[in-house]
Formats: C-alpha cells, sequence, structure tokens
C-alpha cells in the first residue's frame, strides 16, 4: 500500500485508518544506562588539518595556535576515564594527570579532543619535553607516566548522550567552553584568537611556535584531512623513519647524526642526515636503541663511509627550513623520538 502523502502545513493530522509505521526501535546499550539518545563512540578517528602556505580571512574561520605534543581523545564515560591517542592506543596509564582532571569534570559524560603537552619554563609546549616526561630517552623504552603533562582541548565532540560530530564547529566550540574549565589545571581550553590571521601567525613565529590553526565554523566534526581544518607553519615539521646512523667520533658510544627516510610508493626513500637537536646523553640512548635494529639490507642507499645501517623501526619528529633541489631536507633539527606505539604518519614524497 503506497504511503500516504503529509499535508505541509498540518503534518500530524493524518487519516486516522492508515497503518501506523515507525522504525524499528534500537535497544539501549545496557553499558551505558545514563545516555538516552546516542552511544558513545569507541572511537574516533580525528579530524586532521590541511597544510596551507597562507591563512583564510573571513568571518567563517576561527584561529588558534598548534600545541606540540601527542593528539589525543578523552572519554570520559560511566564507567570511568580513557584516554585514546590518534593511533587508536589506550594511554590512560601515560597520563594520569589529565585523567585525573577529567574525573574532576563531574558526571558529565564527553569526548575531548586535544592536545597532551608539557610546558617550558617561557610556557609554550616542548614536544622534547613531553618525550622525556614519557621515558623516550630512558631504559624504559618511552613507557613511563607523563606526570606533568596537561591537555589543551579544542573541541567536543560527545556531551551527555549526545553525538556533536554533525553540528557545525561554532555549537561545538560554545558548549566546549562551558564544560572546560578555564584555570591552572591538567585539562584548559585551547584559546581561540580574534585577530588579524597574517598578524597572528607573525607573532606565533616570533615567539618559536610551529604553526597555527584554522577552523572553519560551519564544519561538522570529519575524520581525515577534509579542508574544514588549516595548519599554516612557520616552519616546516613532519616525521621521517631512521634508517640508520654515523657514529660520533668525537663521543665514543653515541651517534654524530641519524640518517633519515620518508615513505616512497611502497618502500623508503632517503632524505638526509640530521646531526642536531640532540645532546649527549640523547646521542648515546640513541645509539643503543639503534644498535639493536641494525640490519645488512638497508631499505635505501645513502652515500657516506663508516655508517650503520638500521630498520625503520624508529620514528624522529624533524623539524626543518625547506627542501633541497635534490630532494634533500634544508637545515633539519631533531625535535624527538615519535612513541613506536603511536608513531604517526611518515611523511610521504609523492610518486
Amino acid at each position: 500500500m503506497p504511503k500516504r502523502p503529509r499535508k505541509p502545513s498540518k503534518p500530524l493530522l493524518t487519516d486516522e485508518n492508515l497503518p501506523l509505521q515507525s522504525r524499528p526501535v534500537k535497544r539501549r546499550d545496557p553499558e551505558q544506562p545514563h545516555l538516552p539518545f546516542d552511544p558513545m563512540p569507541e572511537r574516533v578517528e580525528p579530524c586532521l588539518a590541511l597544510l596551507k602556505s597562507k591563512p583564510p580571512r573571513g568571518p567563517d574561520w576561527s584561529y588558534e595556535i598548534k600545541w606540540d605534543g601527542y593528539r589525543i581523545a578523552v572519554h570520559i564515560e560511566p564507567s570511568g576515564v580513557r584516554i585514546i591517542t590518534r593511533g587508536g592506543h589506550d594511554w590512560t596509564h601515560r597520563f594520569p594527570a589529565i585523567a585525573d582532571a577529567a574525573k574532576a569534570l563531574g558526571q558529565t559524560t564527553m569526548i575531548l579532543d586535544g592536545e597532551a603537552v608539557v610546558l617550558d619554563e617561557q610556557g609554550p609546549s616542548d614536544f622534547g619535553l613531553l618525550q622525556n616526561s614519557l621515558g623516550a630517552s630512558r631504559k624504559s623504552g618511552g613507557k613511563l607516566p607523563s606526570r606533568n603533562s596537561l591537555l589543551y582541548a579544542f573541541d567536543l565532540l560527545y556531551l551527555d548522550g549526545h553525538d556533536l560530530r554533525g553540528t557545525e564547529y561554532r555549537v561545538r566550540r560554545h558548549l566546549l567552553e562551558d564544560v572546560v574549565p578555564r584555570d591552572e589545571g591538567a585539562i584548559r581550553l585551547s584559546e581561540e584568537f580574534d585577530a588579524d590571521p597574517n598578524d597572528l601567525l607573525n607573532h606565533a613565529c616570533r615567539l618559536g611556535l610551529e604553526s597555527i590553526i584554522a577552523k572553519h565554523r560551519d564544519s561538522p566534526y570529519r575524520s581525515g584531512r577534509t579542508g574544514d581544518w588549516l595548519k599554516i607553519k612557520c616552519v616546516q615539521r613532519d616525521s621521517f623513519a631512521i634508517i640508520g646512523y654515523e657514529p660520533s667520533t668525537a663521543m665514543p658510544g653515541a651517534v654524530a647524526s641519524l640518517l633519515l627516510a620518508a615513505r616512497y610508493r611502497d618502500g623508503y626513500k632517503y632524505v638526509g642526515s640530521v646531526g642536531t637537536g640532540f645532546k649527549h646523553d640523547v646521542a648515546r640512548s640513541l645509539k643503543k636503541m639503534l644498535d639493536k635494529v641494525k640490519t645488512r639490507v638497508p631499505v635505501d642507499r645513502v652515500p657516506g663511509k663508516n655508517l650503520v645501517m638500521t630498520g625503520p623501526a624508529y620514528v624522529a619528529e624533524i623539524e626543518y627550513r625547506a627542501w633541497t633541489s635534490d630532494g634533500k631536507l634544508r637545515h633539519p633539527s631533531f625535535k624527538g623520538l615519535r612513541d613506536p606505539d603511536d608513531a604517526g604518519e611518515l611523511y610521504r614524497l609523492p610518486d
């Protein structure tokens, strides 16, 4: 029997003799008894910023600084708190201060999207300090809890039974400002800046920050690099695989430089070496770590003598100024190791 069309002016006045039609009622998850509307997602793939050379302008865009740490999602549920990394690993035990601050927010259920950071003495976030707090350069192999890290929250994906991913960013931001405290605790609000984006970028660069983020106010939360969020950098910064090292002649038991590679097609391609950015103790610990993954079959040919080749087991975060004409990094500087459990995306060269 065909459905009878509803009258736009009186949508509820239909023929009472017609059979009632409705969709099956979805059973409520017994693990979430207090969420009567949308079940909380187990995990959300993050929205990522698309790299642009210039910031967009206009009232449809908001601007924030780029925090230098680990992207995490904090799930506050009736059963407790979970902290999930970008790679999908449960790191609740690695960020105890953030977990405690999340519990202190009360009975509200939510998912916060943000960046776990450690601040230096001047105030900016420092990726190297975060890695040190996680034990990246110690015998623990990077498995320590970071007790001095904090979360800068910049989006709200779920709140009290409502999945907010389909709502506009301006709405999510308004709700985020209501639930995240503005004090100096372990969970803080990532501030928006009402300023000319070019002035903001120049100011961020003068302070030694990596970049700024622009977000379209009317966009829903979509996973991946959709262009809803844009990143405008002061300097280039990406992740590269370590495929070997040059031993130090001045300091026995340490590396002089690391050999780096980017993803290329189905393998790796050498993109240069980095010999600055690490202190003596880090140079020694890097050699001990890399000596455990030596290989006789390098992933790519590297020019030079007395080099030690390794498998691409470790990922380095590298800051650099540009690319040379022969495809090498210009003025690279080592910023730290990415955790093997959550290395993020390796830089990929175009085919």
